[in-house]
């Protein structure tokens, strides 16, 4: 973008600082008029007939400019494929722990391919690994969805789930959760403390009482007669 003393056209169609159309004016006027307000001459429209210049503050607008691009960036969706590879005989304490991690990573937006491995004769019973496909589609379908249906690729069967949530969507809702888990960690060690403090003044008060009691000693628990 070429600014101020930069432009060298004849004449520009000059727009005010907060967009109001000034007109066609000479490129010398819009300097002057810049330099008044305290404003740069900055053209917007380079290939326009004359050329679009707005005033404004550069300076400004330049940083506004890079902190929409870093959160742009900060907020694009990085697709990742995560990978949970199951037996189509799976014992149930290992299906629950494999459905976990798949849980895991659907909730933090990624997509997971599920591979059935099949081995020796396993091979000619594809229908195990396709119901074992289904129900673990069915577990998780209140965070992800089939997006790519099982299909047999040589010896494995393979499912892609995708999440409801976009990746973005997702970060907030982990962030969100983590905040919760902090607050309330926060607040367990702060009724712990005052819990500490209220035992600790009660056992002052008893002292200045004079209520606390002396240990008992060997000779104190031996019958007097």
């Amino acid at each position: 973008m070429r600014v101020n003393e930069r432009i060298r056209v004849p004449e520009v169609r000059l727009v005010g600082p907060n967009g109001e159309q000034v007109g066609i004016v000479r490129i010398e006027d819009a300097l002057r008029l810049a330099q008044e307000a305290d404003l740069d001459l900055v053209e917007v429209a380079a290939t326009a007939r004359p050329p679009v210049c707005k005033l404004m503050d550069f300076g400004k607008y330049k940083y506004e400019t890079a902190q929409k691009a870093r959160e742009s960036r900060r907020n694009q969706t990085n697709t990742i494929i995560k990978e949970m590879k199951l037996r189509p005989k799976i014992d149930p304490h290992d299906y629950e722990t494999k459905k976990g991690h798949v849980v895991r990573f659907l909730k933090a937006g990624d997509k997971v391919k599920i591979t059935i491995m099949f081995r020796g004769r396993e091979q000619s019973r594809p229908e195990l690994g396709f119901r074992l496909l289904q129900r673990l589609a069915e577990d998780v379908s209140e965070l992800g969805f089939v997006e790519s249906s099982p299909r047999q690729d040589g010896r494995n069967m393979i499912m892609v789930l995708g999440p409801h949530k976009k990746k973005s969507e997702a970060r907030v809702d982990v962030e969100a959760e983590k905040a919760k888990r902090k607050a309330e960690r926060e607040a367990e060690e702060q009724a712990e403390r005052a819990e500490r403090a209220e035992q600790a003044q009660a056992h002052e008060a008893e002292r200045a009482a004079g209520v606390t009691k002396k240990p008992k000693g060997p000779a104190d628990n031996l019958d007097p007669e």
